[in-house]
């Protein structure tokens, strides 16, 4: 736990519990871990409502830990049912509710129990679709999920191992049946993955050893090069005598620009970086800076701009505007549009910023636009603060020391 923090003073640690030997393992393990601090752990139990016994298997889980001191507390999944992509939308509905219940809580780390088989398994998926070496470094030991910390401290150990743990210390746990559902492509892996999980879980290691190198090259060129304004764009000093960019950094500041959850195609952005010059992509153009320097601007394309929306507390407006504050049921938010005209120089940004900023709007009327400090009319608490669902540069990968279990 130690290489995965910082954590603070009485940590509190949020353990997603499936009721699974692994879960219950790592459960025992957290607890021990926080009191020895002066903190504690809650356990959040997912119950998907997809098997007639999960309801049952849930109150059990809670009641075993319950039994050791841990509080623990049951998140019920609605409205997954029969229908395509059933485990894609079992995994997002698990993490968002995992993300509220931390959320709620006010606790910033989540433990999830993947192990080492686990990684082996998701090594062969992702082999097995044509994955690049960035996906070949496996389940990074620490990532970001919303606004909590990630952390898989067991994804080092052998299952085997945490069951004799817990058989040692008579502790009980739930089977799950789709574990060995032939239906399901992980769990057709597991046989072949089993045998050679030790080689494979290295194999991750060392790409992931080759992962985060690689990541904190990135996030070192684009703290040095990249200046990314709360007025949602960027500006790109050059970074080498050549003026080329990595690939990978200027996918970062086009994701983070454009609010895009995925990078641009590789063919043309390894044309830009490249040879950059004036283009639009992903919805971004790159633009000279002009007066505003010698290097380059990384602007919103206005076209690709989403449309109205009315406002509403927590609206994540075109992916990177979040609003806070009250107003009313009238008003909405859009784009600046043609009504940057009236503004035009005096607000020290580039024109092609301007028509991309956040405004809100009654009707047809402009009241207010936030970042130019505009009020058309008195409003209280409204704000809109640039926030892409993707950060420029996030905590690098984090790959699996293999440490044993204590």
């Amino acid at each position: 736990m130690g290489r995965l923090g910082p954590f603070e003073p009485a940590p509190l640690l949020a353990v997603a519990v499936s009721g699974g030997s692994d879960s219950m393992a790592l459960a025992l393990l957290a607890d021990a871990w926080a009191r020895d601090r002066g903190g504690r752990i809650l356990a959040l139990i997912v119950d998907h409502g997809l098997r007639p016994a999960s309801a049952v298997e849930a109150a059990v889980t809670r009641d075993r830990l319950a039994a050791r001191g841990i509080a623990a507390r049951v998140l019920v999944l609605s409205g997954l049912g029969p229908g395509t992509r059933l485990a894609e939308r079992a995994r997002a509905g698990r993490y968002a509710a995992l993300e509220a219940a931390c959320a709620e809580a006010g606790c910033l780390h989540l433990l999830t129990g993947h192990q080492r088989l686990d990684q082996a398994e998701t090594l062969m998926m992702r082999a097995l679709g044509s994955s690049g070496s960035t996906g070949l470094a496996g389940m990074a030991a620490l990532t970001v999920l919303g606004t909590v910390r990630l952390l898989r401290p067991l994804l080092g150990q052998p299952p085997a191992m945490l069951r004799a743990w817990l058989q040692d210390r008579g502790v009980d746990w739930v089977e799950d049946p789709s574990n060995v559902d032939p239906r399901a492509l992980r769990a057709r892996l597991r046989v072949p993955a089993r045998r050679a999980d030790m080689a494979l879980a290295q194999a991750a290691r060392r790409a992931g050893v080759a992962r985060a190198r690689r990541e904190r090259a990135i996030a070192a060129e684009l703290a040095a090069h990249v200046s990314l304004r709360p007025e949602g764009f960027a500006l790109l000093a050059p970074v080498r005598p050549s003026g080329r960019f990595r690939p990978e950094a200027l996918a970062a500041v086009i994701q983070a620009v454009a609010g895009a959850p995925f990078p641009p195609a590789s063919t043309a952005l390894l044309s830009l970086a490249a040879d950059p010059r004036p283009a639009t992509l992903a919805g971004v153009r790159l633009l000279r800076a002009g007066r505003f320097g010698p290097g380059w601007l990384m602007v919103r394309e206005p076209r690709a701009v989403a449309p109205a929306a009315p406002v509403r507390p927590g609206l994540l407006w075109d992916r990177r505007f979040r609003l806070t504050g009250t107003a009313p049921n009238s008003w909405h938010v859009a784009a600046l549009g043609a009504a940057a005209a009236r503004f035009g120089r005096q607000a020290g940004l580039p024109g092609a910023v301007l028509r991309t900023l956040p405004a809100v709007w009654d009707g047809n009327s402009l009241v207010a636009v936030p970042h130019l400090l505009y009020r058309a009319q008195p409003i209280s608490d409204l704000c809109l603060t640039f926030e892409p669902g993707r950060p420029m540069a996030g905590a690098p990968f984090t790959p699996d020391a293999g440490l044993p279990l204590e």
